[in-house]
């Protein structure tokens, strides 16, 4: 069997690190962004090698669309480079973040940030990347519970991210051909930095969330990135244009 590789936006921290950490511990080789901490990517690849796969970390900030032919060649020397290949097999689009504000109050510049990084860079970075990605591959978006439910305060967060969700429908049927699958997992709230650290830091939402959750508690990273490398896998290799809601039962 060919090794398999997967790249990972926002891969340095967060969901996004442990993806790439649950994934290696399958097997698969790791391509990996970051955006401005270069040393936490640096501490990422040693931790995936020690594992025992290879590991690229490559610079990308995914709402500069004029840096995506530039980083596409990024790609495709380290591919040849380090794996004496032209393509590789799954592309998660992990990268974001958060921006907690009452739809009162966003101004066109929030929007806009949100705009670019949570919809607009995935859906021309995928774009610059098809040549790259394997026929039978596979493509995961990172959606929201919010796309579901309604919390005050991510109107525009939660637009974008349900804007993700229509996409991966759409991609799954015209990439279909190549045998390519596409689909989209949606995380609830989980114990990290994301958005502040308010989930992980504050009793009092951690709290409130556990009770509206029907497991009984808030996600932590683990339940994302074991997720992540279960829906990567070849078990589910039939499953297209799906969203996969991973957050515990919250709000039902």
């Amino acid at each position: 069997m060919t090794q398999r590789i997967a790249l990972v936006t926002g891969g340095s921290r967060g969901l996004g690190k442990n993806a790439v950490l649950k994934l290696a511990a399958q097997g698969t080789d790791i391509i990996f962004t970051w955006n401005s901490q270069q040393q936490a990517a640096q501490d990422v690849v040693e931790e995936l090698q020690q594992i025992g796969v290879k590991a690229v970390a490559l610079q990308l900030n995914v709402s500069d669309i004029s840096t995506f032919g530039d980083f596409t060649q990024q790609v495709t020397q380290a591919l040849k480079e380090t794996w004496q290949r032209d393509t590789f097999d799954y592309l998660v689009n992990n990268a974001g973040i958060g921006i907690n504000v009452p739809f009162a109050e966003t101004t066109e510049a929030q929007f806009d940030e949100l705009l670019n990084i949570q919809f607009k860079g995935p859906f021309f970075l995928t774009q610059h990347l098809l040549p790259l990605i394997k026929n039978g591959g596979r493509i995961l978006n990172v959606s929201t519970g919010l796309a579901r439910f309604a919390l005050p305060g991510f109107a525009a967060y939660a637009a974008m991210k349900g804007a993700m969700e229509v996409l991966t429908r759409y991609q799954a049927k015209e990439l279909g051909e190549r045998g390519i699958s596409v689909n989209v997992i949606a995380p609830g709230a989980i114990e990290t930095d994301f958005g502040g650290g308010s989930v992980r830091d504050n009793e009092q939402i951690n709290q409130y969330i556990a009770s509206q959750t029907a497991l009984g508690r808030v996600g932590v990273p683990d339940d994302i990135g074991d997720a992540i490398a279960a829906l990567l896998s070849d078990k589910l290799g039939w499953m297209s244009a799906q969203r996969v809601e991973v957050s515990g039962g919250m709000f039902l």
